[in-house]
This record gives C-alpha cells, structure tokens and sequence, in this order.
C-alpha cells in the first residue's frame, strides 16, 4: 500500500472541507471500502428530554477480520450531549458489544479504528451518568447502531454464503463463553461445514473440547443449531436426524447454541461466517 506524505494529504484538506455535507454519510461509506461489496451504514434515532436524538454510523470491513486489530473501521456521531467524561466509558463498552464480537476469518491486519463523537447539538440538558434513564436510552442506540454495523461486516465477509450466530451459555465466566464461542467461529473445519451444508457436529464439538478450558466436562455440553437440539451429554441426542440437521445448515442465517452447564449463568455471543472458495480465491488474487 502506498503511504502518502504528509504534503499530499494537507493539499487535499481543502477540498474534502468544501464537499462537507450532512447528507454526505453514503459517500464517506463508499470512500472507505477495500475488498466490501457495499457500503456499510445505520442509524437510529432516540427521544430524550422531549428532543430527537440521532445516532448515525459507517463501517468497513470484509476480511481479515478479527478485531483487535482488524481492516475494520467505524465511525458514528451523534448529536447528544453527554458529558465528555462519559465517552471513553461508552466507546469501549460498545466496541466490547459489537466489533469485538465479530470474526470473519480469525486474522489481523496492522491496525483497527472505532470512533464515536457527539456533537452535543440536540438541545437537551448533558447526560452525566450512562446507568441514568437519559443514559441507557442513548447506550441502546449506541450499540444497536454499532450491532448493525459490525454486522454488515460479517454479512459481507469475503467469499460469504451464511451468516452465523454463536452463541455460548451455562459458563463460569464471560470470558470462557467467550473462548469457547471464538474457538467455534474461528475453526476452518467448522466454517467450510457451513458452506457445504454440512452438520457436522463432530467438528462444532471439537472446537469446544479445544477452546482451552483446563476442567470442562465435555459430558455436560449440549449443542443446538437453530431449534434442532443435536448432541445431548457430549454425545448425539438420541431424537437428532441429520434430515434436521441438513435443513438448518442449509439456511442462509444460523444459530449455534452450545449449553456448557458448568453450574454458571455467563454467557457470550460471537457473529461469524463460513469459509467458501470464493474467499481462498479473493485472497490469492490479492495484492495490497
């Protein structure tokens, strides 16, 4: 990639200054795209104090994509008035809610951006404590726009055919969900079963047995893919038919569940996708 001087990016400031626009959201997404196939953005809007608050964000990312760090970049503004204080609290709160839940291939690039401002233009008094009314009403904004955004880059993975949810519950802590759910949704074998419709269960619960926690009793887990409840006790449920199994892998939006039953009620959810040729092919051609 070629690196600008300094020279070439202050002779271009002028001209990124006269085309400032409010509307000019949907050029600044298309501006920031690599390997995307579309533009990435999302809003909501929020009524606190009686004023319409508005929280708008962009995104990009398609590979090589597992923040921190990632190709990824996200941008949001909104127009609420919080107290400055507050915004390093809420930015990595949200990050930990949505791009830090996200994987499209389990690599790093050299650096990731996520970027929250407030403009403080809505007209309603400051919002001093995020656990306030006025506070949570803004955080759920927040980090509905920042889902939908870290989404779209899942959505949009290289070479992606299947949007898959992994969702890891009954652990001791977050973290060990967490470990478990990046185990699943980072392994090659659990991600080309996807693509080829494959339920595989062996594969899922290898990824869990691997996932590395030192005293899990691979005998308490049970696993789920959408409604269809596969293996019970570690082992295949004895009602599972690979006819259900095959129907849900088939779709093009899928739920893995995995239930550790370690006497705990942590839980964590990681967005992934599958692995196709066309990502192998997208990635041999590459050249930055």
């Amino acid at each position: 990639m070629e690196t600008l001087p300094v020279e070439r990016i202050e002779a271009g400031l002028p001209a990124a200054l006269a085309d400032l626009k409010a509307d000019n959201w949907a050029v600044a997404a298309e501006g920031i795209m690599t390997t995307d196939t579309l533009p990435k953005a999302a809003s909501r809007q929020v009524v606190i104090q009686g004023k319409t608050v508005t929280v708008t964000g962009i995104s990009k990312g398609a590979g090589m994509i597992k923040p921190n760090m990632a190709t990824m970049l996200g941008f949001m503004a909104t127009d609420a008035v919080i107290a400055p204080a507050l915004m390093d609290e809420l930015v990595r709160e949200t990050a930990d809610r949505s791009f830090n839940r996200i994987t499209i291939d389990g690599d790093t690039s050299t650096n990731d951006s996520f970027i929250v401002i407030a403009t403080n233009r809505a007209g309603h008094a400051p919002i001093e404590q995020l656990d306030s009314p006025d506070g949570v009403a803004l955080r759920e904004a927040v980090f509905g726009v920042a889902q939908d955004l870290a989404q779209a880059i899942v959505r949009d993975g290289e070479g992606a055919t299947k949007f898959i949810t992994v969702r890891v519950e009954g652990g001791k802590t977050k973290e060990e969900c967490r470990q478990v759910a990046y185990a699943i949704a980072h392994s090659p074998l659990v991600k080309t079963a996807f693509f080829a419709s494959d339920p595989n269960l062996g594969r899922i619960l290898a990824a869990v047995g691997y996932a590395g926690i030192a005293d899990l009793d691979q005998t308490q887990i049970d696993l789920f893919l959408d409604d269809v409840h596969v293996a019970h006790q570690g082992g295949r449920h004895p009602n599972y038919q690979e006819a259900d199994g095959q129907r849900v892998m088939k779709q093009s939006e899928i739920t893995v569940k995995v239930l550790l039953n370690r006497g705990g009620i942590a839980r964590a959810t990681v967005w992934t996708c599958d692995l196709s040729h066309d990502y192998v092919s997208i990635n041999a051609d590459y050249r930055s």
